[in-house]
């Protein structure tokens, strides 16, 4: 079975807890997410970042080790674990904290640690524009040969010069087959889903919340499936477990750089279906918690 590699920032998600002011540590990061929902779907997945030896840090590890996710890539450093409050209410929104954190500061893609080479690699959020990780990664993704995947997943109060994300977000579209994105961040980028094909893209999925997804290729080709019916908990991970379900199936089907602008209508179909329903599961629970294989 092919290997997925997902790589960015690892950080801790501090939930609301029963009380007011509580807060509950939870380990987070979009990247890292994606990583965990490939693996608990059964597909080999590896992440890469840079995770730190605090506490929290090593709270990171023991939770993405437990799922079985390859750690061979990840880097380990003595900056502090950046945290990342969960307001749910009356919107959902993310209170970031922490400057020179670990995960901005991966050096290398520690490919040739793996028991494998990749044959897709995943991006986006944090990891792309923040600190030395951004370049790094944006160099790696520049000579990478496989499919390429990027969430941008913006997170507007966080990105200070548009400009820079833009110098680090344009080498990532240069190069990817597949992006996903919300209404909201693409308000944000000032694209739409045709400029995004029409500089090489071969595939661009919109996903919708409640109303599912849809999916947009180069060919013109577009279908859109409903999203699931779940007793709603938080929207935490959501998009991740989406990415990682997806790039799921194109591992399962041996899906190539060369192949990929072939997929049909009705593999994308099929394949959206699968998302939505294991982001409804993510959804129905507190946290990114994505769900193993055996809870489909």
């Amino acid at each position: 079975m092919p290997l997925i590699m997902s790589a960015g920032e690892a950080l801790i998600d501090l939930l609301p807890g029963e009380h007011d002011g509580a807060r509950i540590p939870v380990p987070g990061g979009g990247p890292m997410n994606v990583a965990l929902t490939v693996a608990r779907l059964g597909v080999p997945a590896a992440f890469c970042g840079r995770i730190s030896n605090d506490r929290f840090g090593q709270l990171i590890w023991d939770h993405v080790r437990s799922s079985d996710v390859l750690m061979d890539a990840v880097e380990r450093g003595d900056e502090p674990t950046a945290t990342a409050e969960v307001i749910t209410n009356p919107v959902q929104r993310f209170v970031f904290s922490g400057t020179d954190t670990a995960d901005m500061n991966l050096s290398a893609v520690n490919e040739a640690f793996l028991p494998e080479r990749p044959t897709i690699f995943h991006g986006g959020t944090l990891g792309l524009f923040r600190g030395r990780t951004a370049e790094t990664l944006a160099q790696y993704v520049e000579t990478f040969d496989g499919i390429v995947s990027l969430d941008p997943n913006i997170r507007p109060a966080l990105i200070t010069d548009p400009d820079q994300w833009w110098h680090y977000a344009n080498r990532w579209i240069a190069r990817a087959q597949l992006v996903r994105g919300s209404d909201e961040d693409f308000d944000w980028m000032g694209v739409t889903v045709e400029d995004l094909l029409s500089r090489g893209v071969a595939a661009v999925i919109r996903t919708l919340g409640d109303d599912g997804a849809e999916i947009v290729l180069s060919s013109g080709e577009r279908t859109h499936v409903n999203g699931a019916k779940i007793e709603f908990v938080d929207a935490v991970g959501a998009g991740d477990s989406f990415c990682g379900a997806v790039l799921v199936r194109l591992a399962e089907h041996g899906v190539t750089r060369d192949s990929f602008s072939r997929l049909t209508l009705d593999w994308w179909t099929d394949s959206l279906r699968f998302a939505v329903k294991v982001a409804g599961i993510t959804c129905s629970r507190a946290g990114a918690d994505p769900p193993y294989r055996h809870e489909l």
